[in-house]
């Protein structure tokens, strides 16, 4: 959900807000191999029991994995105890508020640029699919028997969690957030095209109209704005 993916990122981001286990993590980021308590400890110019307590706290956090290896290389009796290492996991410290959506635009323009005849047009057909599955999520939602007023609540819900943020007004579901922002600043046409096609998708994996959302660009706002008495009328 928005919220989950929102509330991680801020986590994520407080963990590393002080200074020196954020320097450590961003040493551990950028080396090839798994790094040592020493190492981290005489990079940063650091206490080894500082290094530790920082590079445990961001195992507990999930930005760092370790391993555990003997740094001589000997094996059997008298070499040693393996050596407790560090190195960056696969999660991604990411917390853009307003949400961004921008790895779906990346994902959909892809798999329009790799179609036979790519180009605009493909594009708005995988949008159109990817919003299918949208609505067949919403529909999921809201019930086989759901009542007008919460079909169009499940699709809210829908659009929260996909990085929109909706609310209704004049009639029509509106959007405050367009997760796809800095690519509708520079290439409107495309990504507003796009951007429809995925909710009209939507509509129809909901088994609703269509032709309830269109395009509207207003300050502020998503391009796309959907007719609400259109879905729960």
């Amino acid at each position: 959900m928005l919220e989950d993916r929102t509330e991680q990122g801020l986590a994520d981001l407080a963990v590393l807000a002080e200074p020196v286990r954020r320097r450590i993590y961003l040493h551990v980021l950028r080396r090839a191999d798994a790094v040592s308590r020493d190492e981290a400890a005489k990079a940063l110019g650091i206490g080894r029991s500082l290094a530790a307590f920082h590079l445990d706290r961001l195992v507990e956090a999930g930005l760092l994995e370790t391993e555990f290896r003997r740094l001589s290389g000997r094996t059997g009796p008298g070499a040693g105890r393996p050596s407790k290492l560090y190195r960056a996991s696969p999660h991604e410290v990411r917390a853009v508020v307003p949400e961004r959506r921008y790895e779906v635009a990346a994902e959909l323009f892809a798999q329009a640029l790799s179609a036979p005849n790519g180009g605009s047009t493909d594009l708005g057909d995988v949008a159109r699919t990817y919003g299918t599955e949208l609505g067949t999520e919403a529909r999921r939602r809201a019930g086989q028997r759901a009542r007008p007023q919460r079909r169009l609540e499940a699709l809210a819900s829908v659009l929260r969690d996909a990085g929109y943020v909706p609310f209704e007004r004049d009639g029509e579901l509106r959007m405050l957030n367009c997760p796809f922002h800095e690519l509708s600043q520079r290439h409107r046409e495309l990504t507003c095209g796009m951007n429809l096609a995925l909710c009209e998708g939507m509509l129809e994996g909901a088994n609703l109209s269509s032709d309830a959302a269109r395009l509207d660009w207003q300050p502020g706002l998503c391009c796309v704005a959907i007719r609400s008495d259109k879905i729960a009328g």
